[in-house]
């Protein structure tokens, strides 16, 4: 699947483009045929366990040579392009840290690798970002799983990157680190920053991110707003939940109508498979005026990330 973009990658800062992209290694394919663009502000890169997004993320990092296939940067190649590192962060879901090193000797000495002005001054901002000040002092070793996560995302800032790549970077911290953190990639991506993230926990990329980018078995399975890839899923009906001032009645008039394949009266209101979305949406309003019946709630049931994540999934093992 292509993602377009309405304006040409030269007007815009911090655009990622993958033309027909591939990785394998050996008889293996991690990485089939994937064309995609990202743009400033937070996408979230949704896939099974093995289906190529770390590999994604290494190849638009430039850590990793695209078996065939370009991958830029504003136009620019990345592989072999060692200036794309001056814009460019990426956090691995790896651990790659030197326990030895205290949090502030990390984070310092990616500034000084960077070749920035103020190494020490930039270190400080990066960690104080990440709110790990007060422990920069102590051995990495010494740190929980999600400060680890943390001074790696300060030592991936400090050199103030327009584009950030994270794999995994909520993974082992805390109720309150995590929102942090989630607050300050939603901030940045407003800021104009282009950051892909991936997780394997649904809610925070349904919370994070504006756009998403699916990758079933290496192939890329889906791309923008979920609930607008939901509403082109013509191949699912859509479920509705329905609670009115007479539900028996309102489930009635909607068995005869041609918009809907199933429904059924639950204690929650009334369950509704639609076939039509256009008519359904247009028809229930109407309807409930005609046979003066109050409409409580409409809601849909299947439009969240989590849903539409499942029917992707399943649809490409069919």
């Amino acid at each position: 699947m292509t993602t377009t973009t309405s304006s040409p990658v030269t007007t815009r800062r911090g655009v990622v483009e993958l033309a027909q992209v591939s990785r394998w290694y050996g008889n293996v394919v991690a990485v089939n045929d994937v064309t995609m663009t990202i743009g400033p502000g937070v996408t979230g890169l949704l896939g099974p366990n093995g289906a190529g997004k770390s590999t994604l993320l290494h190849m638009m990092a430039g850590f990793l040579a695209p078996s065939s296939g370009t991958a830029t940067l504003d136009g620019g190649r990345i592989w072999h392009n060692h200036e794309i590192y001056r814009q460019i962060g990426l956090v691995p879901e790896k651990e790659a840290v030197y326990g030895f090193l205290t949090g502030w000797q990390f984070v310092l000495s990616s500034a000084r690798l960077h070749g920035l002005p103020s190494p020490a001054d930039a270190a400080r901002r990066a960690l104080d970002l990440v709110e790990m000040t007060d422990a920069s002092g102590r051995r990495i070793e010494t740190y929980s799983k999600g400060m680890r996560q943390r001074v790696k995302v300060a030592a991936a800032l400090v050199h103030d990157p327009q584009v950030l790549l994270l794999d995994e970077p909520f993974n082992g911290m805390d109720p309150r680190q995590r929102l942090h953190l989630m607050d300050l990639v939603r901030r940045m991506g407003e800021e104009g920053r282009t950051i892909l993230f991936s997780s394997h926990i649904l809610e925070e990329v349904e919370r994070v991110a504006h756009h998403i980018e699916v990758l079933v078995a290496g192939r890329h399975a889906a791309s923008g707003d979920y609930r607008e890839i939901r509403r082109r899923m013509a191949d699912r009906p859509h479920l509705f939940r329905v609670r009115s001032s007479d539900d028996r009645r309102l489930a009635a008039a909607l068995i005869g109508d041609p918009s809907s394949s199933a429904v059924s009266l639950t204690e929650q209101g009334v369950e509704v498979q639609v076939t039509d979305h256009a008519r359904f949406t247009a028809l229930l309003p109407r309807m409930a005026r005609d046979l003066a019946v109050h409409l409580w709630q409409v809601s849909p049931t299947d439009e969240d990330l989590e849903s539409v994540f499942s029917y992707l999934i399943s649809g490409s093992s069919r």
